[in-house]
């Protein structure tokens, strides 16, 4: 145990010797954060909206009262036809147009030239015009009733950083040991070889786990998402999470005999699969069929899936149990394959 130990606390140095990665590692994150949070946001803000009326009615004046108390939509103007409304958006003077009608019927006209913020505008007028006298609407927004964005973007930060920085470190420091060809040396120490990839792993292990707790600080505290599930359960489905993407990194090791290699395969291989699959920025359930064959195989979906009902819905464990049997399965298939990829190795 004290030569384990010495393993661990010689790969913990070499980390911390190398301020610039430390740097990288743990500002991505709180960059990322911030990015997120408040630059790259789906939210909707300062919607500039036109009223089509001919009478401003008590209903009118309730939807014009509304819509201005609210900070998603902007009252430019008012228009007597939808003519000249259409005109407006035409020219880029407005983004939508609430029309009145005689018959109490509300019509929205709105931009189409970006059809995922049309809707979305269109979402939030609904919502806030709903339950409004006459109107037929009654809707109620659970768990993200400001339909924030970092709602949704947190849990899946979580997921793709703790997936690069797991599986690509482990991979890259691995790969570094047998390119400068020191890994013979420690393969033939008195500690077995597999308690030298275990010591190798533990200093990263811990680094995802100051880096788990920085990422959720943020998000409580800086972001204002709230950690409604049970802080128990968090951690430990994002243990397994970690777990699972270090037997990725090993993995991964094992295949690369360069630094250069083992970078561009995690890219390659962990990069654009988290980004475009996992259903951190597109919904799993609206992609092709056949990228949805390819969306099951990729771990963080089902970990962005259990992070955001524990933390924004707040469910308990039972809600999240498939999702953690998923991931429970692939890090034992991938941490036996890594390991036996290893032991072949080292046998020839």
């Amino acid at each position: 145990m004290k030569q384990f130990i010495a393993f661990v606390i010689k790969e913990t140095k070499h980390i911390l010797r190398d301020k610039r990665t430390m740097l990288i590692l743990f500002g991505m994150p709180v960059v990322m954060m911030l990015l997120f949070g408040f630059a790259i946001t789906t939210d909707v803000k300062n919607v500039r909206t036109v009223l089509v009326t001919s009478e401003m009615s008590p209903r009118t004046q309730q939807a014009v009262e509304r819509l201005a108390q609210s900070e998603y939509f902007i009252i430019t103007q008012t228009v007597n036809t939808p003519q000249e409304a259409e005109r407006l958006i035409r020219s880029q003077q407005a983004d939508m147009a609430l029309v009145f009608t005689q018959n109490r019927v509300m019509q929205m006209m709105v931009d189409g030239s970006d059809p995922n913020m049309a809707t979305q505008w269109t979402n939030y007028a609904q919502g806030v015009l709903a339950n409004m006298q006459g109107s037929m609407v009654n809707s109620k927004m659970l768990h993200n009733p400001q339909m924030r964005s970092a709602y949704n973007f947190v849990p899946a930060i979580m997921g793709m950083l703790l997936m690069l920085i797991c599986a690509m470190m482990t991979s890259i420091s691995i790969v570094r040991e047998k390119e400068k060809g020191t890994m013979e040396i420690l393969l033939v120490s008195p500690v077995k070889p597999l308690m030298v990839i275990i010591a190798k792993a533990v200093p990263y292990l811990v680094l995802a786990f100051a880096i788990l707790i920085t990422i959720l600080l943020m998000a409580r505290f800086v972001l204002g998402v709230p950690l409604a599930g049970s802080l128990f359960w968090i951690l430990a489905v994002s243990t397994l999470y970690i777990l699972l993407a270090l037997s990725l990194g090993l993995l991964i090791s094992n295949v690369a005999q360069t630094q250069l290699v083992a970078l561009l395969m995690s890219a390659m291989v962990l990069l654009m699969p988290v980004v475009m699959l996992s259903g951190m920025l597109f919904p799993v359930e609206s992609m092709p069929q056949v990228l949805q064959w390819l969306a099951a195989v990729v771990p963080p979906r089902y970990y962005i899936e259990a992070m955001r009902k524990l933390m924004i819905m707040g469910v308990g464990f039972g809600e999240v149990a498939r999702e953690v049997a998923v991931l429970a399965g692939m890090t034992v298939v991938l941490l036996a394959i890594a390991l036996k990829k290893f032991d072949v190795r080292l046998r020839w």
